[in-house]
């Protein structure tokens, strides 16, 4: 920062600027390139000190009090709070140096060089130029995401991985929640208990749909014809795996007597060789083949053990064929009504908890929406005060280019 000053200060101490500034603009950076000078060199010292290189650090920190002091010269009308930063640092120069000076001549006692055969001062940019274009382009996913700063993102993202959390918490706790109370319904069988005891109870409709095609395609004697086409399938398929191993035996056995009978002049490949992927194929299907009459066979047993649990599947309706409860015949307590009620009038209110339920859920969705909204408006309104920064300078350049051209 203090190069850019300095080269700022030649700028305006020459032509054609050195016309058209006032001398208060040109005190004041004259001071703010001696104030970061002058801090380098403070800093500089604390870091020669600690190496012991005592005699470049008195050269330096001379240099800093000599460049504030010829500075202070021009320094009327310069803001106080400036005028402050110099008297501050020059007072913390001279407590190093009389320090320095003092362990020189007590301990080290070198030889101090002057402070024009010093190198320059290192130094390093802490600003980089960069292409507006490739900061601004639109088609990019995170349009403005370097023009924030780093602790302003980190801070975003915990507030965000925060809200994430707790939101999936709850969300969390009302799955929870939901799960268990499906499984206490399921235990006392409720409320297919319920809608049994009016009669009013029927399939769910997958189950039902299920069962309607099962109707449309006969039923348990439909699916008795389907077995037995499996099974006539699959002595088809038997028997053509058996002809096909003939006819590779057969090749393999003409092969062995055509090269035995002619010999060497019988140039053909071996069987072996030519019918390898053959037989692989073959080995292949004849296992699938295997696999599929036992996979057949578990079923053929299994429609057989529920052959009469499956003869409910004639009945049309289905439902007609669904046990139903009764009312007993003798009341214990005449209670039984008052029971109900209350179970009906428990599961009234289950359901109504049900849709809030889902009413929480799209509130947590859209909390969590707004969230994702209002940070991206915070990343858009810092890129805005950026932009709306930069066009500001912008027009001051312009008008400046404009005033030294006009004159």
């Amino acid at each position: 920062v203090g190069l850019y000053y300095e080269e700022a200060l030649a700028a305006l101490n020459a032509a054609p600027l050195k016309d058209h500034f006032e001398k208060a603009w040109i005190a004041h950076v004259q001071l703010k390139a001696a104030l970061f000078y002058a801090e380098a060199c403070y800093r500089y010292g604390l870091e020669l000190h600690e190496k012991e290189e005592i005699a470049e650090e008195i050269a330096r920190l001379r240099s800093g009090v000599s460049t504030l002091t010829e500075a202070k010269k021009s320094s009327k009308g310069a803001p106080a709070q400036l005028l402050d930063a110099i008297s501050k640092l020059e007072v913390y120069l001279n407590r190093n140096l009389e320090r320095a000076m003092k362990e020189n001549d007590r301990v080290y006692l070198m030889r101090v060089p002057s402070p024009n055969s010093l190198p320059p001062l290192p130094a390093f940019s802490m600003v980089k130029s960069m292409q507006m274009n490739d900061v601004l382009d639109a088609s990019k996913e995170k349009m403005f995401a370097s023009l924030v700063p780093d602790s302003s993102a980190k801070a975003l993202s915990r507030y965000t991985e925060m809200v994430d959390d707790v939101i999936r918490t709850q969300a969390e706790k009302l799955q929870q929640g939901s799960e268990l109370t499906r499984v206490r319904l399921k235990e006392m069988d409720l409320p297919d208990s319920i809608l049994a005891l009016e009669g009013n109870f029927s399939l769910p409709e997958d189950l039902k749909n299920e069962v309607e095609k099962v109707q449309a395609s006969g039923g348990p004697a439909g699916l008795e014809a389907e077995l037995q086409q499996l099974r006539d399938l699959r002595r088809v398929n038997q028997e053509l795996l058996v002809q096909t191993e003939e006819l590779l035996q057969k090749e393999a056995a003409e092969d062995a007597q055509f090269r035995s009978q002619f010999g060497t002049r019988w140039t053909r490949p071996q069987s072996s060789t030519l019918t390898k992927t053959l037989q692989e194929r073959l080995n292949k299907f004849a296992a699938n083949l295997k696999q599929a009459g036992e996979s057949d066979v578990r079923i053929e047993r299994s429609v057989r053990e529920h052959a009469s649990l499956m003869s409910i599947l004639n009945h049309r309706p289905i439902e007609a064929a669904l046990p139903s409860l009764s009312r007993p015949i003798m009341s214990l307590d005449a209670n039984e009504d008052a029971i109900v009620g209350a179970l009906k009038q428990s599961l009234r209110q289950l359901e109504t908890l049900g849709a809030q339920r889902a009413g929480l859920e799209d509130m947590l969705k859209e909390m969590k929406r707004k969230v994702k909204f209002t940070v991206c408006a915070m990343y858009f309104l810092h890129a805005f005060l950026i932009i709306y920064h930069l066009n500001h300078c912008a027009r001051h350049s312009v008008s400046l280019l404009f005033y030294l051209n006009g004159t």
